[in-house]
């Protein structure tokens, strides 16, 4: 039997949680969505939270929330899935992309200061496969220039960066889609400092309005039901043991792992590493590695082989940007299982497959 990239993990609280909500008939955005809302700002170490309906709409409303429009320019990275990049288009802003880090993956802050202009309002920072980006240098910049920070932490639950949890640093946006180290099958969240961004996100998700049939702004239908708030609540409350498993697979994989032309992932010494996915570099023959890899029942993905500005419909707006390092990344990645429901065997089974590899 293959082993699985990902694999939801869905027990016994989350089964008592659905059927809780659906006995008590309140299945729209009701007390679970609150309660939901508050334990995720608490782990978070911010003052608001609100709740969206996936993690594609959380960026969106909160690029909104910020004001943010056609006319402006928001600088984030090519090296991300489409709903980075998208949800700036969606605003009628232009994304300005940066290259990324061979290490982290994530945005090169030394290249950042030279992509500002004067229409730049914001910085979109992606906390990639769970590792962190360089905040202290991201949030002085942007302080220096006046720009807002909207962290793009889909990925990233539980991270943290020099102590301070993933989502505390600017107006953070999550994904709690099925896949990700916790969900609530699909779902978003949104974290802020700020009690007027965090009042803008709350009109912009239900029709903008605060009182019923009573609209004081445009708004949209993206909002949580409670079925879902109360899954993931049930999986909010495991995310310390799922995290903590995570990172010894992870751990476990680095050890384990000993091929001349693989390369296993890094962190840095100030942040901690998620693993939302565990990714190789590999010097050699991917397409080999993937089918070697199959055959041998180890499920494997590559996130992400076409950046974002090189997908089609970026290119016909006339997106060129050279860059390199994410170029070369995306020919080199390839992310393997790593999530809490891997047993002992598994990972021997992943790490023995890697190690014979025939590049």
């Amino acid at each position: 039997m293959s082993i699985l990239i990902a694999r939801p993990l869905i027990g016994r609280e989350e089964e008592a949680a659905v059927l809780e909500v659906l006995r008590s008939g309140m299945l729209a955005q009701g007390p679970k969505v609150a309660e939901l809302e508050s334990a995720f700002a608490a782990r978070c170490a911010v003052p608001h939270a609100i709740a969206v309906s996936n993690g594609t709409a959380a960026l969106f409303l909160a690029l909104l929330a910020h004001g943010i429009g056609p006319g402006d320019e928001v600088i984030t990275t090519p090296f991300s899935f489409i709903a980075t990049g998208n949800s700036i288009l969606m605003t009628g802003a232009r994304p300005v992309f940066v290259d990324i880090e061979p290490q982290t993956f994530n945005l090169d802050v030394d290249q950042l200061a030279a992509a500002i202009t004067e229409r730049t309002r914001a910085i979109m920072p992606v906390h990639l496969y769970g590792h962190p980006a360089a905040m202290d240098a991201i949030l002085a910049l942007a302080e220096r220039h006046g720009l807002a920070i909207i962290e793009d932490a889909a990925q990233a639950v539980g991270a943290s960066y020099q102590g301070r949890p993933a989502g505390s640093f600017g107006t953070a946006c999550f994904s709690l889609y099925a896949t990700k180290n916790i969900m609530s099958g699909e779902g978003g969240m949104v974290t802020t400092q700020s009690a007027e961004v965090a009042e803008k996100l709350r009109l912009l998700r239900n029709h903008g309005s605060r009182v019923r049939y009573h609209h004081d702004m445009l708004g949209y239908n993206l909002r949580l039901t409670d079925l879902q708030a109360a899954i993931g609540l049930a999986q909010l409350e495991k995310l310390e043991d799922f995290t903590t498993r995570r990172i010894a697979n992870a751990t476990f994989l680095n050890a384990q792992i000993k091929h001349p032309q693989i390369t296993t992932p890094t962190s840095q010494p100030d942040v901690r590493h998620v693993y939302h996915q565990y990714t190789l570099r590999i010097a050699g023959d991917r397409d080999a590695a993937v089918r070697q890899l199959s055959a041998a029942g180890v499920g494997n993905a590559i996130f992400y082989p076409i950046l974002i500005p090189h997908q089609p419909f970026y290119r016909e707006m006339g997106y060129n940007t050279q860059l390199p390092v994410a170029e070369q990344t995306t020919q080199e990645v390839l992310s393997l299982p790593v999530h809490p429901a891997l047993s002992e065997a598994d990972l021997a089974q992943i790490a023995q497959a890697v190690n014979a590899l025939q590049l």
